[in-house]
């Protein structure tokens, strides 16, 4: 029988009254009681507003601790959370706040001043989550419900304490919360995640994170409204009083490394390109020196070296955690060989926001190269091939972590929701063993001339190892395979390198990299583009964009 969520943080709640709970990073320090007292507040102001169990309330900001208490005020009142992500630009979120039916919006400072409230026309009441303050209000009735808030507390509950905890009691299958996976008005797709499919995540991460308690730390740095950094850095961690240190700032590699090194987490969750990151600006300049290629060539030496680069690396990221847990896309091949050579605590998982997000996972000391583990525990995972063992084919789910539809939008559910299944749209092979191997996406798949499926994302791999290569896209350019590349332009100026140079070497380098590819997968065409590429929540680049 499934428990209610919410009662995971009524217990919890109760349990670590007295603990920290929630901080920004170099900010203020939440306890548990802090939280529920400002959880308690925004449920008698819901009430006294007619919010009712069901409606829809947005969030939007950068991670922080207020985020939090919103996020969880909404959801254990019975409420619909809609999270959005700050990123989105002024305008999707006026679309996306009006596709929700949300009534209530939480919004940062920073993008409250570019939003427009005549956009949002159904919108009831808009509140900062920097100050929690009121700052637009369709009824009076809300802005006398918000100031009288502290008298209205004082008089429910005189001495407040853990025992006036008493959250909402959810059902399994009722709707919790929508999570878009895209702004735009043409792509925009919520995702109706039901508390069953959050209760399940949270459970598989008590499973991989158990040696996690109260006394735990973990570093925010993926943003809590996608469902990866929402689970696994957030959610799960309420739910046995540990403390989450958001990072309030854009978190590069440098500001990354400095809050582990002062946090010490006990698990560390990313994606793939903060590891790369590391990878190319810190490892790779180290390895490549002449001298450590020497070592790294000498038996016994080599493992020396190797020795005290994984622990160079273990270091940076604060000594305390189990492992890096890694997922949201493919970790490049190079990466993740070399962190397997030096025995770095790593592993690769697999999962999608319509899972809320777990499919697939197996520890760092049991998985295999190159895979994204096992499907977890009670979910069944199939691939729609004749050889699922060595033709890849799409992966299809089924369990209670799949998502109830999409947010009106019925055609759209038809077409991922079928016989009982769940279709991904990703590729795969699933080994003897049960690995899980990704092939790439079926939306991407570009076929060849006679016939042939290339997968872009395994040749970006290799090119995104080249000298000067920040990131690059691979498409299919009228028959024939054009790489698109972003340059590394910080490294092109310590190096006093030209545009005219840098087309040579590029080209020069894709020809080398063209023999180590079969014949159908050889790149034609090199073109240095000027500016980043697009990316959706989880640093995945917008393809669609960039497609001719």
């Amino acid at each position: 029988m499934k428990r209610s969520l919410n009662k995971y943080f009524e217990k919890s709640f109760r349990k670590n009254w007295d603990r920290p709970a929630l901080s920004d990073y170099k900010g203020e320090t939440n306890k548990y009681s802090d939280v529920a007292r400002k959880i308690a507040k925004l449920h008698i102001l819901f009430e006294t507003c007619n919010i009712r169990k069901g409606d829809k309330i947005a969030i939007c900001s950068r991670n922080q601790a207020n985020w939090a208490v919103s996020y969880l005020a909404v959801i254990t009142y019975g409420a619909v959370v809609v999270p959005l992500l700050h990123e989105f630009k002024p305008s999707n979120i006026h679309h996306l706040v009006n596709h929700s039916d949300s009534r209530f919006l939480f919004v940062g400072d920073t993008l409250l001043e570019n939003l427009s409230i005549a956009d949002m026309p159904e919108l009831e009441a808009v509140f900062s989550l920097n100050k929690f303050n009121i700052v637009y209000a369709r009824e009076e009735l809300y802005n006398s419900a918000f100031d009288d808030l502290d008298r209205l507390f004082n008089e429910k509950f005189p001495d407040f304490g853990p025992d006036d905890i008493k959250y909402y009691e959810d059902q399994p299958d009722e709707l919790a919360l929508i999570s878009y996976t895209s702004g735009s008005t043409g792509f925009s797709k919520g995702v109706m995640i039901p508390y069953r499919a959050l209760e399940y995540n949270i459970q598989f991460a008590a499973t991989v994170e158990s040696q996690m308690d109260n006394k735990s730390n973990v570093v925010s740095m993926l943003p809590t409204a996608h469902m990866y950094g929402m689970i696994f850095e957030f959610l799960f961690e309420m739910t046995i009083g540990a403390h989450v240190h958001f990072l309030t700032r854009l978190p590069s590699p440098n500001v990354i490394l400095k809050a582990m090194a002062e946090v010490k987490p006990d698990i560390i969750i990313t994606v793939p390109m903060i590891l790369e990151k590391i990878y190319k600006s810190k490892l790779l300049p180290f390895i490549s020196k002449s001298r450590m290629k020497l070592f790294l060539s000498l038996p016994g030496i080599d493992q020396m070296v190797l020795n005290r680069i994984k622990k160079s690396l273990v270091e940076s990221f604060g000594g305390n955690f189990k492992e890096v847990i890694v997922g949201g896309a493919a970790l490049n091949r190079e990466v993740e060989a070399f962190l397997r050579r030096i025995n770095f605590p790593y592993t690769v998982g697999y999962g999608m926001t319509e899972c809320a997000p777990i499919i697939a996972f197996e520890s760092w000391d049991r998985t295999k190269l190159y895979s994204c583990g096992k499907p977890t525990q009670n979910i069944k995972v199939k691939i729609n091939s004749k050889d699922p063992r060595n033709l890849p084919g799409e992966i299809l789910v089924q369990g209670d972590n799949v998502f109830l539809g999409y947010y009106k939008n019925p055609q759209a559910t038809a077409q991922a929701l079928q016989n009982g299944w769940l279709r991904t749209g990703d590729m795969g092979i699933i080994d003897s063993d049960g690995f899980l191997f990704i092939r790439g996406r079926s939306k991407t798949m570009i076929l060849g001339a006679s016939g042939q499926n290339i997968y872009p994302e395994e040749i970006e791999s290799s090119i995104n190892n080249l000298p000067y290569v920040a990131e690059s896209l691979v498409i299919d350019d009228h028959g024939a395979l054009t790489a698109l590349i972003y340059p590394d332009f910080d490294a092109l100026e310590a190096d006093n390198i030209d545009h005219a140079t840098l087309q040579h070497l590029f080209e020069e380098e894709i020809e080398i990299t063209n023999l180590e590819m079969p014949g159908y997968c050889r790149i034609a065409k090199v073109e240095i583009f000027p500016e980043e590429f697009e990316k959706t929540p989880k640093k995945s680049i917008k393809r669609y964009l960039y497609q001719r």
